[in-house]
């Protein structure tokens, strides 16, 4: 039976069971939203006709007051206002489960890019024995962070799931009390979460979502690519930021950091224990009877206990089921060998440490708790530091840094930050004692400049009497600037013989972060995405050189903005001087929810990530950039670099940022433990910005500046001169550029400037939001030219259709937001201010984030 495009997929079991179960939600009465329901598709209605008739948010809000409640009270209105936030962000959940529920319908599961189909790829051409010879090497390892990007509290979080079961059994009974329940569910936290609180959220995750996709793609690696051959290579790592990223949050502790360790270890061994529960119902042979029941009362007996306290042992626990498996081939016919060897698989892929937890904190801060330390030490007596330390040339300072060792008391040392900085150094070594090394054996330096940040990272590890620290350190590069001068730092460090000795331990592996996130915020979308390019051939090459093999780490985000968008594709672009035994990258909000929610969508997008990696065995020729066109992407960066340079140091830049959009008012939304931005000053610097809010408040007022500004300046600049057709050429024989361009079309597909034109007129702000609508017209009118598409993502229709419907469903949710903003706005610039009525406004404002962010979970 022939399958029905995807588009004709997406419209059966998205669109349709949307329009069925929001019109039967619409008609449950919830305690105070009462007949909302059938107030908010008039509001819809109008506000779309509204835009379509040039009008500004607030004569739509107030033409649909006058309409139907003329005679009601402003706080009568203001609660019906908000009551229309409350269905609406619900209405996001709807289609969010509904999508979820149809994953495997409308996604080919056995297609392009998933496992099965590289297997019949390898057969064909015979390459099955370079597929197995890859795959013994190759990894991907996605890194869960608790950044906030996703406003969804956990229960919010469980509903989703629960309501994607039962529409997928078309459970009408069970669909109708979830969406009561959803209705009455708060979605607004009232106090921030704390680092454990998000680690637990996470946790979920693993347990119930990454636990069995992930085990399932190795089983079907094992058995059917590998077969009697069993593979040591545990092709799928995870990797926890919360709880151990101290960048910017002081509330990541040492103390937290063991508890989400321990909780870590804690929730593995409860998915164990599930197991063989379920195994002892089959195992009831002699021999292996006795083995699995003696196991099944080890785990339970150490679940509940701190790790400090488990006296079962991973080894220990492997060689058992090891035992189980040979008892069943020796005696009994190799009955429900398959079962066992399922939960051997996972115990190699998740140990007794499930994810690993990796620890991060930031260049500037280091630089501040060293210089503590060594005031410290020297006022002891230590002799670990020279008096003249701080007064040495950089030369000198390496030449210390590099030779130090000993072991502190963190007690002794006076500086707070210090003190806990050495402690979580200490915790690393306790979590290794007792989760295995895995546990925890990274630690990234954000911010990293030089050679001096990476070896005073070092130093500190040493200081704690680690003399041979089985931790890798991670220089993150993340500026424009970072990213051009990484090669050197590299360089130096691969130069430096105790550094030297420290990679041979660690089996010459350097691992190193790229930042999406800040690099885009710093120099715009196309020369932060050619930044990073470069500098992974740079760094491939130099680490070749020196017979190091370099993994990269990507610190990539939700949106396209963000180094998001097609990740799979972005990775299978990559060239052949880059390196790429192994992809790893950060997963984050709501790109953990969307691409990786459901067992079905997990095990699909990392099976598409490991494809990305592996296509060099079927002889495709590498997209290696030619000259001429490397010369092209190099001038459309910096042309678009120099755009988006002169677009930050306008003078309404961070005024515009924040007066008219959301920018402050991410702080009140409670979402992540971290604070909203860094520093201290009252005043709002650009350097201060967190990328997350940054990124964010352009999308609240759907102008997605991060995604395109510059890029059509830059293609201007060769239609100018008649050249175009460089661009055409670059855009034909590069994949990179291709998805890059791809990317950006989505951006701009979730731009509607129609929702502030009105600030087009604006006294202050008017000339800039000229400037930014211009740059989207002509970024729109080149990008089309460019693929000879008539619309946007027209290639793309099924993700076209449910980004029309996200959109279609906040739309009303936006104006309300812009009604409010206008609101405070007149009341700050009048007279004899309501300072009650100002704070329900503002308070309007950050309820209506939410839906927004949440509907954009398809951005990734």
């Amino acid at each position: 039976m022939l399958r029905k495009p995807k588009i004709q997929r997406f419209n059966e079991s998205v669109l349709s069971k949307y329009q069925i179960y929001n019109s039967l939600f619409l008609t449950l009465p919830f305690d105070d939203i009462s007949n909302t329901g059938a107030f908010l598709p008039l509001f819809s209605e109008i506000c779309a006709k509204g835009y379509q008739d040039n009008q500004d948010p607030t004569t739509i809000v107030d033409s649909f007051f006058s309409k139907f409640f003329n005679d009601k009270p402003e706080e009568e209105r203001i609660s019906l206002l908000f009551k229309f936030i409350q269905y609406i962000e619900r209405q996001v959940v709807l289609f969010d489960a509904i999508e979820d529920a149809a994953f495997s319908i409308v996604n080919n599961m056995d297609g392009h890019g998933t496992l099965r189909n590289v297997k019949e790829e390898a057969q064909a051409i015979g390459k099955l024995e370079a597929l197995q010879s890859h795959l013994k090497e190759f990894k991907i390892r996605p890194v869960l962070t608790a950044h906030p990007t996703q406003f969804y509290p956990g229960a919010v979080l469980g509903i989703i799931t629960d309501l994607a079961l039962a529409i997928e059994q078309n459970d009408l009974t069970s669909i109708k009390k979830l969406l009561a329940q959803l209705g009455k569910t708060p979605f607004f936290k009232k106090k921030k979460p704390t680092p454990f609180d998000e680690a637990v959220s996470l946790i979920w995750y693993l347990e119930n979502v990454f636990y069995q996709s992930s085990s399932k793609i190795f089983n079907y690696i094992q058995n059917n690519i590998f077969g009697d051959n069993e593979l040591s290579n545990d092709v799928v790592k995870l990797g926890f930021w919360p709880g151990g990223d101290r960048d910017g949050n002081p509330f990541v502790t040492p103390e937290i950091t063991l508890n989400v360790a321990d909780r870590l270890k804690t929730a593995v061994l409860r998915n164990y224990y599930r197991d063989i529960r379920k195994l002892k119902r089959r195992i009831t042979f002699d021999k292996a009877d006795v083995i699995i029941a003696e196991l099944e009362m080890s785990l339970y007996q150490n679940i509940f206990l701190p790790s400090k306290k488990n006296t079962l042992q991973k080894d220990t626990f492997l060689s058992k089921l090891y035992e189980i498996k040979q008892v069943l081939i020796e005696n009994h016919k190799s009955l429900f060998i398959e079962e066992i060897m399922d939960l051997i698989n996972k115990v190699k892929l998740f140990g007794f440490h499930f994810a690993s937890l990796d620890i991060r904190q930031d260049s500037r801060v280091h630089h501040n708790v060293l210089i503590g330390i060594v005031k410290d030490t020297i006022e002891n007596n230590l002799g670990i530091f020279p008096d003249n330390y701080e007064s040495l040339s950089e030369a000198e300072q390496i030449e210390v840094l590099t030779k130090v060792s000993g072991k502190i008391d963190p007690e002794i040392i006076t500086d707070e930050m210090a003190k806990a900085t050495l402690k979580s150094i200490y915790v690393m070594q306790e979590i290794q004692k007792y989760n295995g090394e895995e546990g925890c054996n990274r630690y990234i330096i954000s911010n990293n400049q030089t050679i001096i940040n990476v070896l005073e990272a070092f130093a500190m590890i040493k200081l704690t009497g680690w003399t041979k620290p089985t931790v890798d350190v991670v220089p993150l590069f993340e500026t424009v600037d970072d990213l051009q001068h990484a090669k050197m730092v590299m360089e130096a460090l691969y130069n430096n013989e105790e550094y030297k000795t420290h990679l041979a331990s660690r089996g010459n592996v350097q691992p190193i972060m790229l930042g999406f996130s800040d690099g885009t915020k710093d120099g715009g979308y196309l020369m932060a995405n050619w930044s990073i390019y470069k500098a992974k051939e740079e760094l491939t090459l130099i680490s070749r050189k020196y017979d190091i093999k370099v993994v990269f780490f990507d610190g990539r985000g939700g949106p396209p903005a963000r180094g998001g968008g097609k990740t799979h594709q972005f990775y299978a672009s990559l060239g052949p001087n880059i390196e790429n035994k192994e992809v790893q990258l950060t997963v984050q909000g709501q790109t953990i929810s969307s691409n990786f929610g459901t067992v079905d969508s997990c095990q699909y997008n990392l099976e598409q990530l490991l494809s990305s990696g592996i296509q060099e065995i079927f002889n495709q020729e590498k997209s290696e950039l030619k000259e001429g066109d490397r010369a092209t992407m190099q001038q459309l960066a910096d042309v678009s670099y120099q755009a988006y340079t002169d677009f930050k140091a306008h003078p309404k830049f961070m005024p515009y940022l924040e007066n008219m959009s959301t920018l402050k008012y991410y702080a009140k939304t409670n979402i992540g433990s971290r604070p909203s931005k860094r520093g201290k000053s009252d005043k709002l610097l650009f350097s201060d910005l967190r990328a997350i809010p940054f990124v964010g408040s352009w999308s609240q007022l759907k102008q997605n500046v991060p995604g395109f500004f510059g890029v059509g300046t830059a293609m201007a600049h060769f239609e100018d001169k008649g050249e175009f057709d460089k661009i055409k050429s670059l855009y034909e024989n590069s994949l990179f550029f291709k998805t890059l361009i791809e990317n950006s079309m989505m951006s701009l597909s979730k731009s509607f400037f129609q929702l502030t034109a009105y600030m087009q007129n604006d006294d202050e702000y008017g000339e800039f939001w000229n400037l930014i609508h211009d740059e989207y017209l002509l970024t729109k009118r080149l990008l089309l030219k460019l693929t000879g598409y008539n619309e946007l993502m027209e290639d793309l229709e099924s993700m076209k259709a449910s980004i029309k419907v996200r959109e279609e469903i906040v739309l009303p949710l936006l104006t309300i937001q812009q009604f409010a903003l206008k609101k405070i706005q007149e009341f700050e610039k009048g007279k004899g201010v309501d300072s009650a009525l100002i704070e329900v406004y503002e308070k309007m404002v950050t309820r209506s984030l939410f839906g927004n962010i949440n509907a954009s979970r398809n951005s990734a």
